[in-house]
């Protein structure tokens, strides 16, 4: 087959341990997974069933890249998260065979254009130019299941500038991973190469140019970019 132009490359984020790489199919985020974090944004935890949106795959960065402040926006925020990166997909998977679904895990950044996410919540409109602009979705190295296993718990934290702005951990999870990947799964046929963006803890907060952002997941990675 010849196309009208050159196909896009696949998006792709490197193996711990591996020459390979990890194609990426769709990402997956998951809104107020954590009750700190829902209530920060004013919203009850307790009564409220998982929600997810997307952002596209093209807009990965790796770990040690450029974040370039986007456009449009007075007020980008951070978001740390554990990634799941799924490595066979399905449609309604139960909870007892999700983890048999996944390749492995990462952490990533959930970068969000917060006051035109705000926007689009109170006009009832999608929050697509909120979350899914060019590089909001920073991410580590895959590091493969079979070598750390599923974890459950583990110290989440990010720093900017050398200062600790979320410090958390896994295991608060308002829906853990078999859960999450189960209820997604009814809403979307999972693939191989899909990353779940699990949620965030309390702690969002704001970046500006010139700002350098670590962070990680205890057991799993770290992930490093400099906002240009």
């Amino acid at each position: 087959m010849t196309y009208v132009f050159d196909a896009p490359s696949v998006p792709a984020l490197p193996i711990r341990g591996s020459d390979k790489l990890y194609p990426v199919h769709r990402i997956y985020c998951v809104g107020r997974n954590y009750a700190d974090h829902a209530r920060e944004m004013g919203h009850d935890p307790d009564r409220e069933p998982p929600f997810f949106f997307q952002k596209n795959p093209d807009t990965i960065v790796q770990s040690g890249g450029d974040f370039p402040y986007p456009d449009k926006s007075e007020n980008v925020h951070y978001e740390m998260e554990l990634v799941v990166a799924l490595g066979k997909g399905g449609k309604d998977i139960s909870r007892n065979q999700a983890l048999d679904h996944v390749f492995g895990y990462a952490a990533g950044l959930d970068m969000t254009r917060r006051d035109l996410q705000g926007a689009a919540k109170k006009t009832g409109r999608p929050w697509e130019i909120g979350k899914a602009f060019d590089f909001s979705a920073p991410c580590s190295e895959i590091v493969p299941a079979v070598n750390i296993g599923h974890p459950s718990k583990g110290r989440l934290w990010i720093e900017v500038n050398g200062e600790i702005r979320q410090d958390s951990n896994i295991d608060q999870l308002i829906w853990d991973i078999p859960e999450t990947i189960s209820y997604l799964s009814g809403l979307f046929t999972l693939s191989a190469g899909d990353l779940i963006y699990t949620g965030t803890p309390a702690g969002v907060g704001a970046i500006v140019r010139g700002d350098q952002i670590k962070g990680g997941v205890e057991g799993i990675g770290e992930i490093r970019i400099s906002v240009t």
